[in-house]
């Protein structure tokens, strides 16, 4: 096969999209997004006019809308739990209890969604460079170590960082700390959880833009929801760091932007989550 007849694209180490003629004739079209997402590549027979979506088996089909409806629904629940919090230190009673326990539960269901994520890359299809136009499934795992492909990576980082957000969550239910005590136990986990959620949504861009710098696809349902997310992960950094502990005051650098940010940023979650409930096989 010569190289006039295979492309493959993407941005740096990552292979996003690959194009092949296979051995009986025409092109075909492996992307990252829908091949895990939907299990599905674009296979164009020769002389034809447009390409027609090649899908996987039924069982395999099956598998992936489970995961699917899994990590949708825990970023729903997650993020509307974050909101609730949210608003009740903003506009409730404000107990701090009460907040973190509300919190915490939504940490719990962002985990979950954030692991599942992971398990959808984990037991994609692959697909079969050189080859006809096809999926293949493995076997089910429940890990695997695939540094060289983008959509790992990003479900990795942002499984990460719903860990390390565990980590706030958990502290903030300490008593009697000081300040020095509150940035270093609950703030830096914090904004530490917030910088990987970006790191990872700029992942999820160079999957499906397949380049190192976001674009704009307004048609593309997968890009809606990264970009959804990714704004939910930018407010999640401004609440982080209005909520840093001055130590002359003892008090937030403004505890309003704080909440009013996780608010609006745990609904973008939970949008993109239903948004997620969408993009099916």
């Amino acid at each position: 096969m010569t190289s006039t007849e295979q492309r493959a694209e993407g941005a740096g180490p990552f292979t996003t999209r690959f194009i092949w003629q296979p051995p009986s004739g025409g092109t075909a079209v492996w992307e990252s997004r829908p091949a895990r997402r939907r299990g599905t590549l674009s296979v164009r027979p020769s002389g034809a006019p447009a390409g027609q979506d090649i899908s996987v088996d039924d069982l395999t089909l099956g598998r992936l809308r489970r995961l699917n409806a899994i990590a949708a629904t825990a970023f729903i629940i997650g993020g509307a739990l974050f909101t609730a919090g949210a608003a009740v230190a903003q506009l409730g009673s404000g107990d701090a209890t009460t907040c973190a326990s509300i919190y915490f539960a939504g940490g719990l269901f962002f985990n979950t969604g954030g692991y599942v994520s992971l398990l959808q890359v984990v037991n994609a299809p692959r697909h079969e460079p050189g080859g006809e136009g096809r999926l293949v499934t493995g076997d089910w795992r429940w890990w695997s170590y695939e540094p060289t492909r983008v959509d790992w990576l990003s479900t990795l980082v942002l499984f990460a960082g719903t860990l390390v957000f565990a980590i706030n969550l958990l502290d903030s239910f300490l008593k009697g700390l000081s300040v020095q005590q509150v940035n270093r136990l609950i703030w830096t986990p914090d904004v530490i959880g917030c910088l990987l959620f970006l790191i990872s949504g700029h992942l999820a861009f160079v999957e499906i833009c397949h380049r190192a710098w976001p674009c704009l696809r307004r048609r593309s349902l997968g890009w809606w929801i990264v970009a959804v997310n990714q704004l939910g992960s930018v407010l999640f950094m401004i609440s982080a760091l209005a909520a840093y502990t001055r130590p002359a005051t003892g008090s937030l650098i403004n505890a309003d932007i704080a909440n009013w940010t996780t608010l609006t940023g745990a609904f973008c979650f939970s949008i993109g989550g239903f948004l997620q409930l969408y993009e099916r096989p």
